[in-house]
Formats: C-alpha cells, sequence, structure tokens
C-alpha cells in the first residue's frame, strides 16, 4: 500500500514563468536580438511606481526608497540614525556630571572596593570644622615629612574646595596601606587612625594642630573600686584612663540613656569575686564602677551592635532598635556634676547588613554651619534636610534599610523589644528622639558654654572659605584642569552634534530627490547594499562602489535589478558632490540564458 505523499503539500504553487511579462521580453530579445526601451523598462522594473510611504524598503521595485531613514521622529539602534545620546555616549563619561553644584554641597569619596568604613569615618573628621582647621594648619614642611597627615590635608582641601562631586581616595588608602578589598570595622580603623595622627602631629610646632586630636575627641575615667567595709576606695581607683570613645552594651536595651546607665552603673564584688582592701587586709566586700572624670567636645558613642556567640564562635548583629536623642545632658553623668556639657547629636555611623565581616557603611552628618544633613554614601552626597534621617519628626523612616546590602534579621540578634528595622522621630522627655536598627557609632558635640563663656566646640577658629597657600595652589590647578576636561568635551559634543546633524541632512536631501519616475530616461543605477551603508553610517564610505551589482564586463544585468536602486539625475549630482565614484554601471543585455529555457 503507497503512503500519501504530503512533502509539497504546503508549498505555495510555482507561478507560471511563461506567462509573465519579464519572461515574454527576454523571449523576444533572444529571438530578434533587438531590445526596445519598453524591453528595459520590463525587465528592469522602470515601469512600477515611485513608492509613497511603503513599511518597508521593496526589493522588487527599483523606485523604492522608503525605509532606507527613518520616519520623522524615528531613531534606530545603531548608526546615523541612532538617538543623539548614544552618539554622545561615545566621547566616554561626560566629565561636568561629576562636578558639584558648589563648594556647599559636600563632596564624596571613592570606594576602591571595601573602603566605605573608612570613607564614613573620613567624613566624619572633615565635617568638623574645627579638626579640619586644624589639619588646615599644619606646616608644609611637617607635611612633607609626614605622608599620612600630607595626604590626609590633600585629601580634606580636595573635599573643601575642589570642582567636583565626588573625590578619589586611593592615594590615601594607598599611604596607610589599606587593603581596599577587605571590609574592615570602621570602630576599629578610627581608634588606630586617631593614634597615627595624634604621634604624627606631635611633631608640630602649631599648637592647636599639635594636639586637635586630644583637644578634640579625648576624655578621661577611673576605674573606682570602693571598700563596703572602711568605705576607703581603692589607690588604682584614682589613677586617670584615656578615652576616645565610649564603648555602650545596647543588648536588651532600648536608648542611649538605659546604655549610659548601664555603662556607669556599679556592681557588687562579693562571694568569690570579694575585693581584697589594702586598709583592711583582707578579702571584702565592694563595689566597682566607672566615673567619668572629663569630657572632651567631640564624644563618641560606639555601640555594641554585635555579640559572639560560644556555640557557633561567630559574632551576630543585635538588629533590634535603639534610641537616642537629638541633645544629650552629660553633665549630670560626671563624677562632678554640671550643666555645661550639653551636647548635640552631629553624626551617625551606620552598619548596613547582618554579617559582622560584611555590610556597607554610610555616615549621616550634620553640617555645622546651618544644621543641614547629609548622607555620605561613598561617592554618593544625598540632602536629608534638617533631620538625620530625611524624614520630619514623627515620621518613620526605611531610607537606611532600603539601600543595606542584605539587612535580613536572619541569624541577627534581637533585644527583645519587639522592633523592627526603622529609622524614626520619637518624642519624649528628653526631647525630639531618634532611632535605628543600623546606627553603629553615634557622635555628639558639645554646645554649651564651659565655666569661661566660651563655646568649648571652637577648638580651633574654623574658616570655610579659604584654605593656605600651599593646598590652595594644587586645588587651583586641579579645577583649572578640571574646566578644561569640561571644555574639552563640550567642545566635542557639540561637534559631533552638528556633525551628524550635517550628515543626517546630507543623506534626506539624497533621499527625498532620489526617486525617477518611470518616465524619466536620465537616472543611473547603484548598489543597495552600498546605498544603505551610505544612509546608514555617521561616516560614510568614500567613493560609490557598484562592484557587487555588475557582470565581469562592468555592467549590470536584469538578473542584479533586487540588488539595486534607479537614482534620479538631481540626486546623483548631489551624491557625487560627496563621494568619488568607484565603479559606474551601465545596462547590459547578455544572451546567456539557456534557449531551452523558453523553449
Amino acid at each position: 500500500m503507497s503512503r500519501h505523499n504530503t512533502r509539497n503539500k504546503n508549498k505555495r504553487p510555482r507561478a507560471d514563468e511563461s506567462a509573465s511579462p519579464s519572461y515574454a521580453a527576454l523571449k523576444r530579445i533572444h529571438s530578434t536580438g533587438a531590445i526596445t526601451q519598453d524591453d528595459i523598462r520590463q525587465l528592469y522594473s522602470v515601469w512600477k511606481p515611485v513608492c509613497q510611504g511603503c513599511h518597508g524598503n521593496t526589493k522588487d521595485s527599483p523606485n523604492c526608497f522608503c525605509g532606507l531613514i527613518p520616519t520623522t521622529g524615528g531613531a534606530r539602534k545603531t548608526g546615523l540614525w541612532q538617538k543623539n545620546g548614544e552618539h554622545v555616549g561615545s566621547l566616554g563619561p561626560d566629565p561636568s556630571k561629576d562636578l558639584r553644584a558648589s563648594t556647599e554641597t559636600p563632596a564624596g569619596l571613592t570606594n576602591l572596593g571595601a573602603t566605605c568604613y573608612a570613607n564614613s569615618i573620613l567624613q566624619c573628621l572633615y565635617m568638623n570644622t574645627s579638626f579640619r582647621s586644624g589639619i588646615f594648619s599644619l606646616e608644609p614642611d611637617i607635611l612633607k615629612k609626614q605622608p599620612v597627615l600630607d595626604q590626609l590635608a590633600r585629601l580634606f582641601a580636595q573635599l573643601h574646595s575642589s570642582k567636583m562631586a565626588f573625590i578619589d581616595s586611593a592615594p590615601f588608602i594607598k599611604t596607610l596601606e589599606l587593603d581596599n578589598g577587605v571590609q574592615q570595622d570602621s570602630h576599629e580603623f578610627l581608634t588606630l587612625f586617631l593614634s597615627l595622627l595624634e604621634r604624627s602631629l606631635s611633631y608640630s610646632k602649631v599648637t592647636v594642630a599639635k594636639t586637635i586630636v586630644q583637644d578634640l575627641f579625648r576624655g578621661s575615667v577611673s576605674h573606682v573600686t570602693r571598700c563596703s567595709s572602711c568605705g576607703r576606695d581603692s589607690e588604682a581607683s584614682s589613677k586617670m584612663e584615656d578615652f576616645y570613645e565610649l564603648e555602650l552594651n545596647i543588648k536588651g536595651l532600648s536608648n542611649l540613656e538605659e546604655s549610659l546607665d548601664d555603662y556607669l552603673s556599679v556592681e557588687a564584688l562579693n562571694g568569690e569575686n570579694q575585693y581584697s582592701c589594702e586598709s583592711c587586709q583582707k578579702r571584702v566586700d565592694a563595689t566597682r564602677c566607672i566615673k567619668l572624670r572629663s569630657l572632651p567636645p567631640v564624644v563618641n558613642f560606639q555601640l555594641k551592635r554585635y555579640v559572639f556567640l560560644p556555640k557557633t564562635t561567630t559574632k551576630k548583629k543585635i538588629s533590634s532598635s535603639f534610641s537616642f536623642p537629638g541633645q544629650l545632658d552629660m553633665g549630670k553623668r560626671l563624677s562632678d556634676p554640671s550643666s555645661n556639657y550639653i551636647y548635640d547629636l552631629a553624626a551617625i555611623l551606620i552598619h548596613k547588613g547582618s554579617a559582622a565581616n560584611s555590610g556597607h557603611y554610610v555616615a549621616h552628618i550634620k553640617d555645622e554651619s546651618n544644621g543641614h544633613w547629609w548622607e555620605f554614601d561613598d561617592e554618593c552626597v544625598s540632602s536629608l534636610g534638617f533631620h538625620p534621617f530625611g524624614e520630619k519628626p514623627g515620621k518613620s523612616s526605611d531610607k537606611a534599610d532600603q539601600k543595606s546590602e542584605g539587612t535580613s534579621t536572619e541569624g541577627s540578634v534581637a533585644n527583645g523589644n519587639n522592633s523592627s528595622h526603622h529609622e524614626a522621630a520619637l518624642t519624649s522627655n528628653m526631647g525630639e528622639m531618634f532611632s535605628s536598627t543600623d546606627a553603629y557609632m553615634l557622635m555628639y558635640k558639645r554646645s554649651s558654654k564651659d565655666e569661661n563663656g566660651i563655646k568649648s566646640n571652637n577648638i580651633v577658629e574654623a574658616s570655610n572659605s579659604s584654605l593656605p597657600r600651599h593646598l590652595m595652589d594644587e586645588i587651583d590647578a586641579l579645577n583649572a584642569s578640571c574646566v578644561n576636561e569640561c571644555g574639552e568635551y563640550l567642545s566635542k559634543k557639540d561637534n559631533l552634534l552638528a556633525s551628524i546633524q550635517e550628515r543626517r541632512q546630507e543623506v534626506k536631501s539624497v533621499i527625498t530627490e532620489a526617486p525617477a519616475t518611470p518616465d524619466d530616461d536620465s537616472y543611473f543605477w547603484i548598489s543597495l547594499d552600498w546605498l544603505r551603508q551610505w544612509a546608514d553610517n555617521a561616516t560614510p564610505p568614500s567613493s560609490i562602489d557598484n562592484s557587487p551589482i555588475q557582470c565581469e564586463h562592468g555592467k549590470v544585468p536584469a538578473s542584479k535589478v533586487t540588488s539595486m536602486k534607479r537614482l534620479s539625475a538631481k540626486a546623483w549630482e548631489k551624491l557625487l558632490s560627496k563621494v568619488r565614484i568607484f565603479s559606474i554601471c551601465w545596462i547590459l543585455f547578455l544572451r546567456i540564458v539557456s534557449l531551452t529555457r523558453f523553449a
């Protein structure tokens, strides 16, 4: 049993070539050897009308030039007709986009891989006008001898007066020999950096610069142990210990006041922990506590966000919300209470993420000159208005969490106060309160006057309007180079767009005049591929190349009619004014068709 053949059932029936006018013309030419104008019109499809707004270019008609250029307002993905923005992109980044509107807007710092911890601390130090001015007051010869101070002064000078929206931190990071691929703890970095600065600054002869670290950040405490029997303090209790930050527990605590109470709380020493009293000459019950002896103009509170888990020998983050006031009375915390120690919140260092050895650091810092808050996120600096979290008092904010690198609470430790991740402003008997799940360090700056009526936060007379000459000259040169670079880019951009516009007009003028009417006897054949290339490229070919549509005699066989276009004499003249001729085509009818084809 034979199967039904279905191989060709969906094929379109082949047209009967013998019925076509072109076939008839070829047969007549072959038999008579004579070629008429009607034969040419038929074989080369000259008779076809000029197209008007085809959806695409019709290859069957040499008179169709539709689709060679986009419609008005249209664009293409590549070539001459792509959007202007794509053309401009070929010039590379626009340097003017890296400029800041004015020096009133703070500049950011580049992240070299994992240097956000250092960037955040550097911005906190720079935004402290007293510390900044102390660095600017250093002698040039000291800067030459102390590479770290030199790079810090240069970095601060650029943050101060550079036209750039963000500053390259690479020279400074390299000088400190930091591994820019390894995340570090910002608190550890601040501690080590201040110690390094203290040593380096000791060589300066400028008084305010020599001791700027101690004058701004150093306070003192004593660890007091008191015998419950005789009431006397231990000899070690009179020893003063310097501190540059206070490390506060936050586990199980909900706000800064509770953490300070915990830090200064009295611990009972009894049982196995009894104290050996020098006066009583025996082990006795006693108490032990920390007493604040003196406070610096800037107090840094390090919040212990991480706890050690013995079972896993890993650190986990305490992810619960923690509140802190906009204004803090530290005078009542001193061993000798005073009313002249009122501090204002100046900066918040935020750690985003749940892991101890990863995540991302940003800093929210208040501008001392106007009370405006800014978020410093490496290169990006954003305005927060007059609220440290960018929201009006009483409104919660998820701003910091939205940018966090992995803020999931999985594997983190909660305080048990059922708080969610948020930053908010609250109101209490302590005044305006702020709350955050990611605040890692708090900086408070003293705003009250001391006993002599002098505001202690003005350790150095800060100047926001000028730099030392040796730094200003360098910044002026950098700014001049930046302005020149922006000017050169703008000039290149203008020239490019002008040339693109001129080129498009050139193509349009030729394509508009390109169609020749069927009755027009003055026309030229041109390769469709070459014409597309000429019309699509911003840099056109320098010569007309018709070789793809020519036979070995340099003429055009009718079989190539779908690969060429019929150009009017006017369009041809315009084209010749722009490019030279590589090969021109003439019509040729060759007797190369087999006689059997017409049989």
